[in-house]
C-alpha cells in the first residue's frame, strides 16, 4: 500500500477501543486496562526493526480508524437538515470532513465542530474511538438520549461542549477519567439528576463548567474546590439546593451565576471575602436570607469590599429584608440589582460611593423614604428602576445631574408635586416611566425636549392642562406615548401628526375636546390608539383609512358624530371600539365590521345595521316527568373551534383526557390577551359595569382565527352607580345577579377587601414552583416544543412564559393595593402578544416594573 493510501476500516459495536469495561463501577479497571495498552503499545513500537516503517503504519491507521468512526457518527444521525456533513465520505480524506480538523504533528482528528448545524439524532459512541480528540463541539443542535458514558475514554479531550440540544439523563460518573478537561458546558439541556463528586475529585483542571438551564437537583459537590483554577462557574436554571460549598473559596472564580436555584441559608458573607477575583455575582431568585433573621444587610455588603474589582450584583427576588446599608457604596460595582426584595426605609447618602454604577433596579421593595441628594454623584448611571415602592414625595431634581440616564422608571409609588422640567435636560433619556403615581401640575414642555425619547409615559396621574404644543419635538419616539387617565383638557394637539414613528398612542380617559384631524394619517407607523372617553366631537376623518399599520382604534366614550368611514374596513384592524358616541347611518361591511361584536357599537342609537345580540326566543320544553318547562334559545355566531377548554384539555377517542394542549404558545398569548381586553370593556368602559360571575375556559370561545371572545354573560354583577342625592357625590352599589361567583379583584370596590388566603392554592402551589421548577408549571408540550427553537425565537419564549406567570401571580395577590387592574393586565398581554409574535421593540413595562427583556436594551 502507498503512503498516503486509505484502505477502507469498518467498526462494530465490538470496535469500541474501551467503552465495554466502562461502566459506572468500571473505572479503575478502565485506568488499568488502559495502563496495559500503552506499555504494550511501547513493546511493539521498541522492538521493530523499522522505526519509520512503524511511525507511517501508525499514522495512516490512527486516520483510518478516526474516519471509521465518524462514518459511524454519521450514519447514526437522523436528520441533517443542511446537508453539512455531505461530504463524509469514504472517498474524501478525513481532514478534509466539514466540521473536522487535524493535528498535523500527531495525525490524528483533534477537533469536531458541529455546531449550529440542526443535526438531530443519539450522540453516537463510537466518538469514543477518536481517542486523539481535544475539542467536541456539538452546540446548538437537536441530539437527544443521554450522554454516552463512552466519551469517557478521550482521555486527551480538553473543551466538550454539547450546549442547546435534548439530551436527558445525569452526568455520566465516568467522566471522571476525563482528567486533562478544561471546559466543560451542557446548558440548556433536559439534563437530570445530582452531580458526581469525583467528576470534580479527578477533573482538576477545568477552568469553566456551565451547567444552566437543565434540571440538576441536590446539592453543589464540595469537590468542586478540587479545581483550584476554575474561573466561570455558571449553574443557574436548576434545582441545586442547600448552600454554596465553602470549598469555592479554593477557586480562582470570576464568575458565579447561580441564579433561579433553590440555595438556601444566609446570603454567603464568609465566602465571598475569600474570592479576591470575583468580578459577577449573581445568586438572585433562591431561597437566601439576609442576616440576623432576615433583617440585616450590613454583613454580606461589608464583606464585598474585599472583592475589589467586583462588577456585577445580583440579588433579585428573595425577599431579603432589612435597610440598605451604609456598606452599599462600592466603588467598582457596575450593575446592582435588588428589586423584587423587602427593602425598607431610605436610600442612604452612601449610595453615591457607587461611583462606576451604571445600573440599579431597586423595583418592588418597601423603600420609602427620601432619595438622598448624593444621588447626583452617580455620573455613569443609565438606568435607574425604582417602580414599585413607597416613595411619598416629590421627584428629586437631582436626577437632572444624571447626564448618562437612558432609563428612568418612578412608576407605581407615591410620588407627588408636579414634574420637574429640568429632566428635559437629560439628553440621552429613551425611556421616561413616571405612571401610576399622584403627579400634579401641567407637563412641562421642557420636559418635551428629551428627542430621544421612545418609551414615554405619564399615565395615572393627575395632571392638568393642555398637551403641550412641544410634543412635536418627541420626532423620535417608536414605542409609545401614554397620557392616558389624567385631568387634561383642551384640543387634541394637531402636533401629534409629526408622531410618524410611533407605535402606541394612549390620551384615553382624559377630558381631551376638538375634532380628530385629517392629518393623522400622517403617524404611519402607529398599530394603536386610544383616544377613548375624552369629549371628542365631529367626525372621524376618512384618512384613518390610510393608517396601513393600524391594528386597534378605540375612540369609545366621546361625542363623535357622522357616518363611519368606510376606509376601515380596508385595513387590518383586529380591535375597534366606537361605542357610546353619537354615530349614525348603516355599520359598514367588510374587513373588521365582519367580526366586530355589538359591544363595538353600543351606546349609538341612530346607527344601523349592527350585529345581532339578540337573546332568543323562548320555547316550552317537557321533562321526562312530564314538567314543563321554559327554554331560551340564544343564536350567536358559529364558532369553529369551539372552547377553550376543548382546546386545553383535548380529549381522546376513549374520552381520557391527553393531558396536553395543541396551542402553541403565540395562540395562548393571544387569547390571554383577548380575554383580558374583554374583561377590561366589561369592568372599566362599559356605561354599566359589568363583573363576570363564570369566567372559565368553557365559556371562552374560539373563532376562525383562534380570537377569543368572552361569552356566557348570564351570572354576573352590575355595578350600578347611584346619586347621593345631596350633591356630595356618588356611591357605587352592587346588583347582584342570580349568584356570587368569581369576581375580578381589581373591581371590589371596599378597600379592606382582601382575598382569604385559603382561597389561594392555585397561587400557592405556582409561587412554590416558580422561578426553580417552572416546567412543573408550564404545559410540557411549551417545554418541549422551545427547546426545538433557536435560541432567540427560545429566549422570547421564556420572557413570554415567565411575564405570564408573574402577572398571574400579581394579579392574584392578596392585598388589593397591590393588584394590577385589568387595564393593566389587558395592557401588559397585548405588549407580550406583540412581543411573541416577533414585535421586539414591543419591549414593555409590565405590572410588575420593567421586564427583564427590557434592562439593557438600551
Amino acid at each position: 500500500m502507498k503512503v498516503g493510501e486509505e484502505k477502507e476500516v469498518t467498526l462494530t459495536k465490538g470496535s469500541f477501543l474501551c467503552t465495554s469495561l466502562l461502566g459506572s463501577g468500571n473505572i479503575f479497571i478502565m485506568a488499568f486496562i488502559r495502563l496495559f495498552f500503552i506499555l504494550l503499545l511501547r513493546r511493539s513500537v521498541s522492538v521493530s526493526g523499522n522505526a519509520d516503517s512503524a511511525y507511517h503504519h501508525h499514522r495512516h491507521h490512527s486516520l483510518l480508524n478516526d474516519k471509521a468512526a465518524l462514518l459511524e457518527f454519521k450514519m447514526s444521525l437522523i436528520f441533517d437538515p443542511k446537508s453539512t456533513l455531505s461530504n463524509w465520505e469514504k472517498a474524501v480524506p478525513v481532514c478534509n470532513f466539514t466540521g473536522v480538523a487535524c493535528d498535523k504533528r500527531h495525525h490524528r482528528v483533534s477537533q469536531i465542530n458541529l455546531s449550529s448545524f440542526g443535526l438531530v439524532g443519539k450522540i453516537s459512541p463510537f466518538i469514543s474511538n477518536l481517542t486523539g480528540l481535544r475539542v467536541l463541539n456539538l452546540f446548538e443542535n437537536h441530539f437527544f438520549g443521554t450522554i454516552p458514558h463512552q466519551l469517557s475514554c478521550l482521555q486527551h479531550l480538553r473543551n466538550l461542549i454539547l450546549d442547546s440540544n435534548n439530551l436527558n439523563g445525569p452526568i455520566p460518573n465516568s467522566f471522571a477519567l476525563l482528567t486533562n478537561l478544561t471546559l466543560f458546558s451542557v446548558q440548556k439541556n433536559n439534563l437530570t439528576g445530582p452531580l458526581p463528586p469525583s467528576f470534580f475529585s479527578t477533573c482538576t483542571q477545568l477552568k469553566v463548567i456551565d451547567l444552566s438551564l437543565n434540571f440538576f437537583t441536590g446539592q453543589i459537590p464540595a469537590e468542586i474546590g478540587n479545581c483550584p483554577n476554575l474561573w466561570i462557574l455558571n449553574l443557574y436554571n436548576n434545582q441545586f439546593t442547600e448552600q454554596l460549598p465553602a470549598s469555592l473559596t479554593n477557586t480562582s472564580l470570576y464568575n458565579l451565576d447561580v441564579e433561579y436555584n433553590l440555595l438556601s441559608g444566609q446570603l454567603p458573607s464568609d465566602l465571598v471575602p475569600n474570592l479576591p477575583t470575583l468580578l459577577f455575582l449573581h445568586l438572585s431568585y433562591n431561597k437566601m436570607i439576609s442576616h440576623d433573621n432576615n433583617t440585616n444587610l450590613y454583613p454580606f455588603f461589608a464583606t464585598l469590599r474585599n472583592c475589589t474589582h467586583l462588577k456585577e450584583l445580583e440579588l433579585a427576588g428573595m425577599g431579603l429584608g432589612g435597610r440598605l446599608p451604609s456598606s452599599i457604596g462600592h466603588p467598582t460595582l457596575q450593575r446592582l440589582e435588588l428589586q423584587e426584595n423587602r427593602i425598607f426605609g431610605s436610600i442612604p447618602p452612601e449610595i453615591g460611593n457607587l461611583s462606576s454604577l451604571s445600573m440599579l433596579n431597586l423595583t418592588s421593595n418597601l423603600l420609602n423614604g427620601a432619595i438622598s441628594e448624593e444621588f447626583s454623584q452617580l455620573s455613569k448611571l443609565e438606568q435607574l428602576v425604582l417602580s414599585h415602592n413607597f416613595f411619598n414625595i416629590t421627584i428629586p431634581v437631582e436626577l437632572e445631574k444624571l447626564l448618562h440616564l437612558g432609563l428612568l422608571d418612578l412608576s407605581n409609588n407615591n410620588f407627588h408635586g408636579e414634574i420637574p422640567g429640568s429632566l428635559g435636560d437629560l439628553p440621552l433619556l429613551n425611556s421616561l416611566f413616571l405612571n401610576n403615581n399622584l403627579l400634579s401640575g401641567p407637563i412641562p414642555p421642557k420636559l418635551l425636549k428629551c428627542t430621544s425619547l421612545y418609551r414615554f409615559d405619564l399615565s395615572c396621574n393627575k395632571l392638568t392642562g393642555r398637551i403641550p404644543r412641544e410634543i412635536s419635538e418627541l420626532r423620535e419616539i417608536r414605542i409609545f406615548i401614554k397620557f392616558s387617565q389624567n385631568l387634561l383638557e383642551g384640543p387634541l394637539p394637531i402636533e401629534i401628526i409629526k408622531l410618524d414613528k410611533v407605535e402606541e398612542m394612549d390620551l384615553s380617559s382624559n377630558n381631551l375636546s376638538g375634532n380628530i384631524f385629517p392629518q393623522i394619517s400622517s403617524c404611519t407607523s402607529v398599530q394603536r390608539i386610544n383616544f377613548s372617553h375624552n369629549a371628542l366631537e365631529g367626525q372621524l376623518p376618512d384618512s384613518l383609512g390610510d393608517l396601513r399599520n393600524l391594528e386597534s382604534f378605540d375612540v369609545s366614550s366621546n361625542k363623535i358624530s357622522g357616518m363611519i368611514p368606510k376606509r376601515l374596513s380596508k385595513i387590518n384592524l383586529t380591535f375597534l371600539n366606537l361605542s357610546f358616541n353619537n354615530f349614525e347611518g348603516m355599520i359598514p361591511s367588510g374587513g373588521i365590521f365582519n367580526s366586530a361584536t355589538t359591544m363595538s357599537f353600543l351606546g349609538n342609537p341612530r346607527l344601523c345595521g349592527a350585529p345581532s345580540s339578540s337573546y332568543g326566543r323562548v320555547y316550552r320544553g317537557v321533562l321526562q316527568d312530564g314538567t314543563s318547562i321554559a327554554v331560551k334559545a340564544l343564536v350567536l355566531p358559529y364558532m369553529a373551534n369551539g372552547s377553550l377548554e376543548s382546546r386545553l384539555y383535548p380529549h381522546s377517542k376513549s374520552g381520557l383526557g391527553s393531558g396536553s394542549s395543541d396551542l402553541s404558545l403565540i395562540q395562548g398569548v393571544s387569547i390571554c390577551s383577548d380575554i383580558a381586553e374583554g374583561m377590561a370593556y366589561l369592568h372599566h368602559h362599559s356605561t354599566v359595569r359589568v363583573i363576570h360571575c363564570d369566567l372559565k375556559p368553557s365559556n371562552v370561545l374560539l373563532n376562525d382565527d383562534i380570537t377569543a371572545l368572552v361569552s356566557d354573560i348570564g351570572i354576573a354583577i352590575v355595578v350600578m352607580t347611584v346619586g347621593a342625592g345631596n350633591g356630595a357625590g356618588a356611591i357605587e352599589t352592587w346588583e347582584i345577579l342570580l349568584q356570587i361567583c368569581y369576581m375580578d379583584p381589581s373591581v371590589t370596590l371596599h378597600q379592606s377587601m382582601d382575598l382569604d388566603p385559603k382561597h389561594l392554592s392555585g397561587q400557592i402551589w405556582v409561587k412554590s414552583h416558580y422561578p426553580g421548577r417552572v416546567e412543573k408549571v408550564v404545559d410540557s408540550s411549551l417545554i418541549r416544543a422551545s427547546r426545538d427553537q433557536s435560541p432567540e425565537v427560545t429566549r422570547m419564549w421564556e420572557v413570554a412564559i415567565r411575564e405570564m406567570i408573574e402577572l398571574g401571580i400579581l394579579r392574584t395577590q392578596e392585598t388589593r393595593s397591590i393588584r394590577p387592574t385589568m387595564l393593566d393586565a389587558a395592557d401588559d398581554l397585548d405588549r407580550l402578544k406583540r412581543y411573541r409574535s416577533g414585535d421586539t421593540t414591543a419591549a414593555f413595562a409590565s405590572s410588575l416594573g420593567i421586564s427583564s427583556s427590557t434592562l439593557g436594551d438600551d
